[in-house]
């Protein structure tokens, strides 16, 4: 186990989120799949940023849903566990080494082992991709922020249904003290 400062979290990029005509189609998520692979590239060759895949699978039942989403899920489920849907699109599969954390809520670290799993390695800073930003985005920053992580939200490589909600909540984070910037001004910074 090697110890990072940074962590990248690939946020709900599976084939419901982000196949259209998929039950939890995200609008803009297909069009971030290029960006956020070549975050993952980026990272992979860095060597020295920890790369977790976040995701949600739920129960066939809907037992483990949560209440607001339960009758939508009774008429059509998604990202049922152990189902195609529920999969990580192709582009963006995890590697032997790269982490996998199953969220049951909107935060990657609500009931998760994520938290300890960046303290153990160490890790302060994270950089945030995927979809979408008003629910699983929003609250994994909002949480991430108040564990006193530095967060940096990936603009382009993050998704909404709209461009004018994904603009809000940009506005929002920055407000909560994320530093929300595109790919290619990350990468810039980071190697200077």
């Amino acid at each position: 186990m090697n110890s990072c400062e940074t962590a990248l979290l690939i946020i709900d990029m599976q084939r419901d989120f982000v196949t259209a005509g998929s039950p939890l189609c995200v609008a803009g998520a297909a069009a971030t799949v290029p960006a956020i692979a070549a975050l993952l590239e980026y990272c992979r060759h860095d060597g020295n940023i920890a790369i977790f895949h976040v995701i949600r699978e739920y129960d066939p039942s809907g037992i483990d849903l949560e209440r607001s989403r339960l009758q939508q899920f009774q008429g059509v489920p998604g990202a049922v566990r152990g189902t195609p849907g529920a999969e990580i699109v192709p582009e963006l599969r995890p590697l032997p080494g790269e982490m996998l954390i199953v969220k049951p809520r909107y935060s990657a670290f609500f009931h998760t082992r994520l938290d300890l799993c960046l303290r153990r390695l160490g890790v302060d800073s994270l950089l945030i991709a995927g979809t979408q930003y008003p629910n699983c985005i929003r609250a994994t920053v909002t949480d991430a922020l108040s564990l006193d992580y530095r967060v940096t939200v990936l603009s382009d490589c993050c998704s909404a249904q709209t461009p004018e909600i994904a603009d809000a909540n940009l506005t929002d984070m920055r407000n909560l003290g994320a530093r929300c910037v595109t790919l290619a001004a990350w990468r810039a910074g980071a190697e200077a």
